[in-house]
């Protein structure tokens, strides 16, 4: 019984994209999850993404948060951008199981957008339901840039996680915690500001991810949010035509206030199901020093306070990451 009751501090989630580098560490005191120290910061807009440059502007930014911003330790849980992890679906190849990999890479590797040789591809096939494979892929030397990268931000990995499990574990542990909701299947939305990331679960079990290439920053054109409407309901599609025997039962947007509510209405109604709201900074208690944020050298260029009631920054990923 007193056991339950040990604090436990997670490690450092750090949510790393071309536009953006997002940290985040939680803790528990067996009452509850708090957010122990989070930061980010934004690309320049002088830096070209994916560039030399901007490898060197992320290990800076890393290193002076993690110097000036609370942070506890140096093991982290990193994930790789999103427009460079490959995810692709299908039935499961009949072949014995030490040829399942070959089997399914010679399936994707006509589709990959980077050179297709085995050797020079990372793969994770995670088997669902109905003998379906939720396949995930990147370039091998994507992955030893960012590990070079947190190398020389002086900072310890113990593993790489991708975003679609960042997601499903934000569901678990804030918004998916009921009984029923064990055997629930969700479809989660995620509206960054240059994407959408969309991850169908039953529990913390993926069954479809995609990532759609709308988000916040194309808002101001009125046909953005129709065009997203109609590739929410292209995923909609495919997971019944991939699940004959699931229904999806409600939608959850994991998109904090960075995203207007209106936005959030609109999409529920345009796809006819129930929605939610699950912002996960409303669901942690936020630690003083990251209320307060820093106003002195190089603190101030490590983050800015976090105000939970008006944060426009998208937290999911980097929670999921701390607690993966």
């Amino acid at each position: 019984m007193f056991g339950l009751l040990k604090k436990h501090t997670y490690s450092i989630g750090i949510d790393i994209g071309y536009d953006d580098v997002k940290l985040a560490q939680l803790g528990s005191n067996g009452h509850g999850l708090s957010l122990i120290a989070g930061n980010s910061k934004d690309r320049p807009e002088d830096i070209r993404p994916n560039s030399s440059a901007w490898q060197q502007w992320a290990i800076d930014a890393m290193h002076l948060m993690t110097a000036y911003g609370d942070f506890r330790g140096r093991e982290i849980i990193a994930s790789l951008p999103t427009h460079d992890v490959f995810i692709d679906h299908m039935k499961k190849p009949k072949v014995e199981n030490r040829k399942l990999e070959d089997a399914i890479f010679s399936k994707i590797k006509q589709k990959l957008p980077f050179e297709s040789l085995r050797d020079n591809t990372m793969m994770q096939c995670i088997p669902t339901e109905e003998d379906n494979v939720l396949v995930m892929a990147i370039e091998r030397k994507m992955v030893n840039r960012h590990l070079a990268i947190y190398e020389e931000a002086g900072l310890s990995i113990k593993t790489i996680a991708v975003w679609p499990t960042a997601l499903a574990n934000c569901y678990v542990r804030f918004f998916g915690r009921r009984q029923s909701d064990l055997d629930a299947v969700v479809m989660l939305i995620c509206i960054e500001s240059d994407c959408t990331n969309v991850v169908v679960c039953r529990h913390k079990n993926l069954l479809l991810a995609r990532s759609l290439g709308i988000g916040v920053k194309r808002f101001d054109d009125e046909q953005a949010v129709t065009r997203l409407v109609m590739e929410l309901t292209a995923c909609k599609r495919q997971f019944g035509l991939m699940y004959r025997n699931a229904r999806i039962e409600r939608l959850i947007f994991l998109s904090g206030r960075n995203v207007a509510k209106e936005v959030c209405a609109t999409i529920a109604k345009q796809l006819e199901m129930p929605a939610q709201m699950g912002d996960c900074l409303t669901a942690v208690e936020v630690a003083r020093s990251c209320r307060l944020g820093r106003n002195n050298g190089n603190r101030e260029e490590a983050g800015k306070p976090i105000d939970r009631r008006n944060s426009d920054v998208n937290w999911t990923v980097a929670f999921g990451l701390s607690l993966s």
